[in-house]
C-alpha cells in the first residue's frame, strides 16, 4: 500500500487528510452484525391466547343539558325546574355510573350569583364533569379597543336581550346554532 501523493511538497511531509477506507471498513462491520441481530432481538413467545365472541361494548356519553335564561328560569333538559329542586337531582345523577356531564348553556346577561350557586350546588352534590356551552366568535368584537364597536356592541345589547327572552321561552332554540361546550374536569 503506497501512500503517495502528487503535490510538490516532497516525501518527507505528514499528511493531513483522512483515510477513509478503515472508517468505511468499521461501518460496514458493523452493519453486517446488527443486519444478523436484529432479528434476534424481536423474538417472541407464542401464546394460544382463547379467541371469544363478543359484542363491543358501546357507551353512548350522557349529557345533561342544563339551561339559564335571562330572568333565572331554570331548564334540566329542555324541562323547567326550580333552583331547590336542583341540588336533589345532581345528588341523584351524581350516582350514575358512568357520571353525566352538565353542560351549563347561559344566557350572557345571567347574573355571576347564579352561576355560582348553581356549580356549587353541583360540586356538593359530587358532580366531577363540569362544562359551558359558549357560542365561539359572538365575544371578539368587543376586544378590538375600538370604542365605536364596544358602542355598537352596547347598542346591539337590547336586540340581543330581547331575542334571548324568545329563546328563553324554548331553549332548545338557542342551541340550535351549534353551540361549543367547555367542559372542565
Amino acid at each position: 500500500m503506497a501512500f503517495g501523493s502528487f503535490d510538490s511538497k516532497g516525501p518527507g511531509t505528514a499528511m493531513s487528510e483522512i483515510n477513509m477506507v478503515p472508517l468505511i471498513d468499521v461501518m460496514l462491520v458493523l452493519l453486517v452484525i446488527f443486519i444478523i441481530t436484529a432479528p434476534l432481538l424481536s423474538h417472541s413467545i407464542r401464546i394460544n391466547v382463547p379467541q371469544v365472541t363478543a359484542q363491543p361494548v358501546e357507551q353512548k356519553p350522557v349529557v345533561i343539558d342544563l339551561a339559564i335564561d335571562p330572568i333565572g328560569q331554570l331548564f334540566w333538559n329542555d324541562q323547567p325546574v326550580a333552583i331547590e329542586a336542583l341540588e336533589a337531582r345532581f345528588a341523584a345523577e351524581a350516582g350514575a355510573d358512568p357520571q353525566p356531564e352538565i353542560r351549563i348553556r347561559a344566557d350572557v346577561d345571567t347574573r355571576y350569583s347564579e352561576l355560582a350557586e348553581i356549580m356549587g350546588a353541583a360540586r356538593r352534590a359530587g358532580m366531577k364533569r363540569l362544562g359551558f356551552v359558549t357560542q365561539p366568535g359572538a365575544a371578539t368584537a368587543n376586544k378590538s379597543g375600538d370604542p365605536a364597536a364596544a358602542g355598537q356592541a352596547a347598542g346591539a345589547a337590547p336586540a340581543a336581550a330581547s331575542s334571548s327572552q324568545s329563546a328563553a321561552a324554548s331553549p332548545q332554540s338557542a342551541a340550535s346554532s351549534s353551540p361549543t361546550p367547555a367542559v372542565a374536569q
